[in-house]
């Protein structure tokens, strides 16, 4: 029988690594004497196999990847270091194993070797949220197997799940194993970070580490997607598996240092896993506490968030646009507006579809069409399914009149949208939305949008919108 023995959270800055950084890893001494310290532990635990749950791998939004070279390399050759190389033994006995169990329980794995590699044009390489760590593990403690997961961006219960799953692996196996998860916190305390200052980004951290230090994983897994969205982080996900992979022990928890240099919160961590008794599995409890938000959701939402669920569900069980209900506010049976519908699922966007001018008579139709489009036509997504409709999650934006700017400086990303124009190609961005911290990004997003290049000679425009929840 095999034992969970640990489990870590190591944040990953290629700057703390001595041969990389140099003189500038001083500024960040808390979060080196942690690594330190959570490597130490790793030599006295002594697994056989180390899984490391990585942002940094190949990224997918329905899969998880897990790598299936026989060995796992990797080097620092982007961060100008080539002398750096590491390569580990795949334990691929139990990686066949975690895929397997992963698949009979609805959560799709991507298997990364080199063909995948290339048919994906992706690197099958060890990446620096993993090196980072390992090249701490790799000073103190040598000759395990090591298992390398990229988590996707799935809904956070099957994040938590497929933790479930690695430890319900483990423990079948004979093996002693430890879990790191790679993440660091908030990219944007400070403007001297990768992104421009958020206050959202102290609010995480505050939020995280005490979480962490209280072992709290419930209310981690349940975690607020918009703020973490907002705070730029990509160590959350990672912390979800680790959940799942600790689910039902007894655990100590320790946080060994914190601190935010050039503007990017670093976190150690760790885990100890005691023994079951007494202890309860959190996982029904997750269920629950999802249902009951959108239950609570649900009867907060006013009429024009009401109308857009209802006729997306109408659609979805009848293949047909819904007439207009009836008592609905003169506003939506007699102005024509444009809008937006807005879907999210788990936090991630879903869909949004709308309308810049109005094209039906009544803004009422405006929101039924656009949430039907929203749900089924937007081509970046597939279309919602008819199991998908309890866990979504819907705004409504309805759109004022635009009028014609003539500098980015009359732009303010939580007043104004922007609409950007070229001839017949035309981008907007709504405004208000979660990562877009600036003018400048509003409208290199819209320009995208639109297939206009930057330097081309386009017109802009600017609206505001009334936000329905």
């Amino acid at each position: 029988m095999g034992k969970v023995l640990s489990a870590y959270l190591s944040p990953h800055p290629p700057i703390i690594v001595e041969e990389i950084g140099k003189g500038e890893a001083l500024k960040a001494q808390k979060t080196v004497k942690g690594c330190e310290s959570l490597a130490k532990d790793i030599k006295k635990e002594s697994p056989s196999t180390i899984i490391i749950i990585t942002p940094h791998g190949p990224l997918f939004r329905d899969a998880i990847s897990i790598s299936f070279e026989e060995n796992l390399r990797g080097d620092f050759n982007n961060f100008g270091n080539r002398d750096l190389k590491f390569e580990f033994k795949n334990n691929l006995e139990l990686v066949n194993k975690i895929t397997d169990e992963s698949f009979k329980q609805d959560i799709m794995i991507a298997k990364i070797d080199r063909k995948f590699a290339k048919d994906y044009n992706i690197s099958s390489k060890l990446d620096h949220g993993a090196l980072v760590p390992l090249y701490f593990v790799d000073k103190e403690y040598k000759g395990f197997k090591l298992i390398h997961i990229t988590y996707g961006l799935l809904p956070p219960i099957d994040l938590y799940r497929f933790g479930k799953i690695l430890q319900e692996i483990v423990l079948e196996s004979d093996e002693n194993i430890s879990l790191i998860a790679s993440g660091d916190l908030s990219h944007k305390l400070s403007n001297e970070g990768p992104y421009s200052y958020s206050p959202y980004g102290e609010q995480f951290d505050k939020k995280i580490v005490k979480l962490l230090k209280d072992g709290d994983f419930k209310s981690i897994v349940s975690f607020d997607l918009e703020l973490s969205e907002r705070a730029g982080e990509c160590g959350l996900r990672s912390l979800m598996i680790l959940g799942g992979f600790l689910d039902g022990f007894n655990k100590e928890s320790e946080v060994l240092s914190y601190e935010g240099p050039f503007g990017v919160g670093y976190c150690t961590a760790k885990f100890s896993a005691l023994e079951k008794d007494g202890a309860k599995s959190i996982y029904e409890d997750l269920i629950k506490l999802e249902e009951e938000k959108i239950r609570d959701i649900r009867k907060e939402e006013d009429e024009y968030v009401r109308l857009a669920r209802k006729s997306l569900e109408y659609y979805i069980e009848h293949g047909k646009i819904m007439d207009i209900p009836d008592n609905l506010s003169k506003e939506l049976l007699n102005t024509r507006r444009g809008a937006f519908v807005t879907i999210k699922k788990d936090g991630m966007l879903r869909g949004c579809i709308g309308t810049i001018e109005p094209t039906k008579k009544t803004l009422a139709q405006e929101i039924i069409q656009n949430a039907v489009s929203a749900g089924l036509r937007d081509p970046r997504f597939d279309p919602i399914s008819e199991e998908e409709l309890p866990s979504l999650r819907y705004s409504v934006d309805v759109l004022e009149s635009p009028e014609p700017i003539s500098s980015i400086k009359e732009l303010d990303v939580e007043e104004y949208g922007v609409i950007v124009t070229k001839g017949f190609r035309k981008g907007l961005l709504l405004p208000n939305i979660e990562g877009v911290e600036t003018p400048e990004e509003q409208v290199s997003i819209a320009l995208k949008k639109a297939g206009i290049d930057e330097d081309e000679d386009y017109a802009m425009e600017r609206f505001r919108v009334v936000r329905h929840f």
